[in-house]
Protein backbone atom coordinates (compact mmCIF):
# COMPACT_ATOMS: atom_id res chain seq x y z
CA UNK A 1 0.00 0.00 0.00
CA UNK A 2 2.89 2.39 0.53
CA UNK A 3 3.94 4.92 -2.08
CA UNK A 4 1.98 4.59 -5.36
CA UNK A 5 -1.08 2.48 -4.51
CA UNK A 6 -2.08 4.58 -1.49
CA UNK A 7 -2.14 7.69 -3.70
CA UNK A 8 -4.83 6.14 -5.94
CA UNK A 9 -7.38 5.74 -3.14
CA UNK A 10 -10.48 7.90 -3.43
CA UNK A 11 -14.23 7.46 -2.88
CA UNK A 12 -14.73 6.25 -6.45
CA UNK A 13 -12.14 3.46 -6.55
CA UNK A 14 -12.92 0.27 -4.60
CA UNK A 15 -10.13 -1.72 -2.99
CA UNK A 16 -10.41 -5.51 -2.73
CA UNK A 17 -8.74 -6.75 0.45
CA UNK A 18 -8.08 -10.47 0.79
CA UNK A 19 -8.22 -10.86 4.56
CA UNK A 20 -8.24 -14.48 5.75
CA UNK A 21 -7.83 -15.13 9.49
CA UNK A 22 -4.19 -16.24 9.26
CA UNK A 23 -0.66 -14.99 9.91
CA UNK A 24 -0.86 -11.61 8.12
CA UNK A 25 -4.41 -10.75 9.17
CA UNK A 26 -3.41 -7.86 11.48
CA UNK A 27 -1.35 -6.22 8.72
CA UNK A 28 -4.22 -6.52 6.27
CA UNK A 29 -6.61 -4.94 8.79
CA UNK A 30 -4.15 -2.03 9.21
CA UNK A 31 -4.12 -1.55 5.43
CA UNK A 32 -7.93 -1.59 5.42
CA UNK A 33 -7.92 1.15 8.08
CA UNK A 34 -5.56 3.24 5.93
CA UNK A 35 -7.92 2.91 2.96
CA UNK A 36 -10.98 3.83 5.05
CA UNK A 37 -9.11 6.83 6.55
CA UNK A 38 -8.81 8.12 2.97
CA UNK A 39 -12.55 7.57 2.30
CA UNK A 40 -11.88 4.52 0.14
CA UNK A 41 -14.39 1.76 -0.55
CA UNK A 42 -13.28 -1.65 0.76
CA UNK A 43 -14.58 -5.01 -0.42
CA UNK A 44 -13.09 -7.68 1.85
CA UNK A 45 -12.73 -11.38 1.23
CA UNK A 46 -12.73 -12.85 4.71
CA UNK A 47 -12.81 -16.23 6.37
CA UNK A 48 -16.29 -17.51 7.12
CA UNK A 49 -17.30 -16.57 10.65
CA UNK A 50 -15.19 -13.41 10.85
CA UNK A 51 -17.15 -11.01 13.07
CA UNK A 52 -14.65 -8.13 13.07
CA UNK A 53 -14.41 -7.07 9.42
CA UNK A 54 -18.06 -6.35 8.54
CA UNK A 55 -18.02 -3.23 10.74
CA UNK A 56 -14.78 -1.97 9.13
CA UNK A 57 -15.47 -2.48 5.42
CA UNK A 58 -18.21 -1.70 2.91
CA UNK A 59 -18.85 -5.24 1.67
CA UNK A 60 -17.67 -8.70 2.73
CA UNK A 61 -17.43 -11.86 0.66
CA UNK A 62 -16.80 -14.98 2.71
CA UNK A 63 -14.67 -18.00 1.91
CA UNK A 64 -14.57 -21.23 3.90
CA UNK A 65 -11.83 -21.83 6.45
CA UNK A 66 -9.04 -24.02 5.08
CA UNK A 67 -5.38 -24.75 5.81
CA UNK A 68 -3.39 -21.52 5.42
CA UNK A 69 -1.29 -22.92 2.58
CA UNK A 70 -4.44 -23.44 0.47
CA UNK A 71 -5.84 -19.95 1.10
CA UNK A 72 -4.53 -18.38 -2.16
CA UNK A 73 -6.27 -21.06 -4.20
CA UNK A 74 -9.53 -20.64 -2.36
CA UNK A 75 -9.38 -16.83 -2.35
CA UNK A 76 -8.89 -16.76 -6.12
CA UNK A 77 -12.44 -18.02 -6.71
CA UNK A 78 -14.36 -15.03 -5.27
CA UNK A 79 -11.87 -12.61 -6.89
CA UNK A 80 -12.44 -14.20 -10.30
CA UNK A 81 -16.21 -14.18 -9.82
CA UNK A 82 -16.12 -10.54 -8.73
CA UNK A 83 -14.07 -9.61 -11.83
CA UNK A 84 -16.43 -11.57 -14.06
CA UNK A 85 -19.59 -9.97 -12.71
CA UNK A 86 -18.11 -6.46 -12.82
CA UNK A 87 -17.09 -7.00 -16.44
CA UNK A 88 -20.54 -8.28 -17.37
CA UNK A 89 -22.25 -5.32 -15.66
CA UNK A 90 -19.94 -2.94 -17.53
CA UNK A 91 -20.97 -4.57 -20.80
CA UNK A 92 -17.55 -6.08 -21.53
CA UNK A 93 -17.31 -9.20 -23.65
CA UNK A 94 -15.78 -11.60 -21.16
CA UNK A 95 -15.20 -14.23 -23.86
CA UNK A 96 -13.32 -11.88 -26.21
CA UNK A 97 -11.31 -9.38 -24.11
CA UNK A 98 -9.77 -6.60 -26.19
CA UNK A 99 -6.03 -6.54 -26.79
CA UNK A 100 -5.73 -10.26 -26.15
CA UNK A 101 -3.72 -12.07 -28.78
CA UNK A 102 -3.68 -15.83 -28.89
CA UNK A 103 -0.82 -17.70 -30.43
CA UNK A 104 -0.87 -21.28 -31.59
CA UNK A 105 2.26 -23.20 -32.34
CA UNK A 106 1.91 -25.93 -34.93
CA UNK A 107 4.72 -28.38 -35.45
Amino acid sequence: MKHGPIALIDPGMPVVAIAPDYSLYDKIVNNIKEVKARDGIVIAIATEGNQELPSQVDEVLYMPRCPEILTPLLAAVPVQLLAYHIAVRRGCDVDQPRNLAKSVTVE
